[in-house]
């Protein structure tokens, strides 16, 4: 059978902004600030910045060359690049299935909670939660939207599985048009709209007066010192350090496959470098200038200092889809601004979803010669029935569990493993040399060491830790409610299962190249 064309992207901005797209996403907007508060502010951003460059920058770099490496041998996902630089080892390849199953597992739960951000662009610009004005009843339509709960605002889940439906379908329209008519055209679109909702939103927010004149404490400026201003005694924390290196594997998408298959499309003389710091930098700006410019310090203006701690607490979704829409109802225009919140959480959400898909799509290409519109179509069916899990037991902590084993687990695994590939099986020398073919820019030599010996210590010391405090009581389900415990096991059943289908795929992709090179050779 003859094998086809891959599919390449179209430029550097192209590229960029792809990767860009996979980084930018929801974590940005909703983690990050309430990581940062949950976890002393200002001292919350040392280890944050000490661990992207020890680790979030380096890995970045590493994805980049050994994704690019790896395409100049027709792979596109891991298994197939762990398996190019370490021929000897007939195992390496089903490491690197856990940069399809990791991707994957995100996507089952990450698209649902992506559809909300659509549905709430439309409740805001046609008025649907505009008369609620207290916390309780904006919770309890969240609930009522979710399907939580039957109320007076939704008696079913059918309008938020209508917007599930709608947004999945965008998703795939986007992977069915290919890397460059597809995700490079849409991240291209996407990507700088996003960044104007967002800075129209943070000048609003930075201009806002005290609402309050009897509380002028209440200001913008202490707003900001709420999240900046640093108490040095929680650096002690390791619970500090940990959700600081946490959230910059979450922010940059790195340890998941997704980096390392976007670049298995660049040619062998084009940047990494270069185009991977571009893509850090574009990234930590969305984070660190704009996220952290619109939640807590709006939050904190209208509900105070001692409000805003129950408020980061509460969670992410309380704190984007409760708190958020509470403030714009305050605001002159507050339609408008609700549009431009979800909206930016909504082309977020989307570039981020793509970059998910993409790993498992392009294994069914590359390993399996299928056609674009087949390898989507199969994914599609594949995601579609699993995604209806994450819906329908929302509330049985099904999503959770999915969070854990796929943005987590197997995020700090994948990420050890591809680190000791690219710095000691392949070697840092030839791995240097690999990073600086073609680049426009010199990494810093220091890096050849951070690589070599720094990231992955850091990582052996984080799964270490893990697997010390947390491995016995998570696998015995001792803090899993009794009346979850079924939901979670079987959860647990069908991610294994999963695994294993994605392994007996690659085994198969491998026997069938087996045979066609002996076909060949004969």
């Amino acid at each position: 059978m003859a094998k086809k064309t891959r599919d390449s992207w179209g430029s550097r901005l192209g590229i960029i902004m792809a990767v860009a797209g996979s980084a930018v996403g929801l974590g940005n907007f909703l983690r990050f600030p309430v990581q940062a508060a949950q976890n002393g502010g200002g001292a919350f951003m040392i280890p944050y910045f000490i661990a992207l460059l020890l680790v979030g920058i380096p890995l970045m770099w590493v994805e980049w060359g050994i994704g690019r490496y790896g395409g100049g041998f027709e792979h596109s996902t891991a298994p197939g690049v762990f398996h190019s630089i370490w021929r000897k080892n007939r195992f390496i390849k089903y490491f690197g299935v856990i940069g399809i199953f990791g991707p994957l597992v995100i996507m089952i739960y990450y698209t649902y909670i992506e559809s909300w951000t659509l549905a709430y662009s439309f409740f805001s610009i046609t008025q649907k939660y505009a008369a609620i004005g207290d916390q309780s009843t904006m919770q309890a339509f969240l609930r009522g939207f979710q399907g939580l709960e039957k109320n007076a605002f939704f008696s079913s889940i059918a309008p938020a599985y209508t917007f599930f439906l709608i947004t999945f379908v965008v998703n795939m329209v986007v992977l069915n048009h290919g890397i460059r008519g597809g995700i490079e055209k849409f991240c291209k679109f996407a990507i700088p709209i996003l960044f104007v909702f967002a800075i129209v939103l943070v000048v609003r927010v930075l201009t806002l007066g005290v609402p309050d004149i009897t509380r002028p404490t209440w200001n913008i400026t202490n707003g900001l010192g709420y999240l900046w201003n640093p108490d040095f005694s929680l650096l002690k924390s390791a619970k500090v350090w940990l959700a600081a290196t946490g959230q910059i594997f979450f922010t940059l998408s790195v340890g998941i496959g997704v980096i390392l298959t976007y670049a298995s499309y660049l040619k062998k003389g084009d940047d990494v470098a270069l185009s991977g710091l571009m893509a850090v930098s574009m990234n930590e700006m969305a984070e660190v200038i704009l996220g952290a410019s619109i939640v807590i310090p709006a939050a904190f203006v209208f509900f105070g200092p001692v409000a805003i701690g129950d408020i980061a607490n509460s969670g992410a979704f309380n704190l984007g889809f409760v708190t958020m829409p509470l403030i714009f109802g305050k605001l002159p225009f507050s339609e408008i601004l609700g549009f431009l919140w979800f909206g930016l959480l909504f082309l977020a959400g989307v570039t981020s979803s793509v970059s998910l898909a993409q790993p498992a799509v392009a294994f069914l290409e590359d390993e399996f010669n299928l056609t674009r519109k087949k390898a989507v179509s199969i994914f599609a069916v594949a995601t579609f029935t699993l995604c209806n899990g994450a819906i329908f037991f929302l509330g049985k902590g099904v999503v959770d569990e999915l969070d854990f084993w796929g943005g987590t687990f197997c995020l700090t695994v994948f990420a050890t493993v591809e680190v000791i590939l690219f710095a000691w099986v392949f070697g840092i020398d030839k791995a240097w040399e690999e990073m600086h073919h073609g680049a426009d820019m010199r990494i810093p030599k220091i890096y050849k060491f951070i690589i070599k010996y720094v990231t992955q210590t850091f990582l052996l010391v984080i799964l270490g830790t893990w697997f010390f405090q947390e491995w016995l009581p998570i696998i015995a389900m001792k803090n899993v409610p009794a009346e979850t415990s079924g939901y979670i096991l079987a959860t647990r059943v069908g991610l294994l299962l999963l695994f294993l289908v994605l392994a007996v795929l690659v085994k198969i992709a491998w026997r069938k190249r087996k045979l066609n090179s002996s076909v060949i050779e004969g």
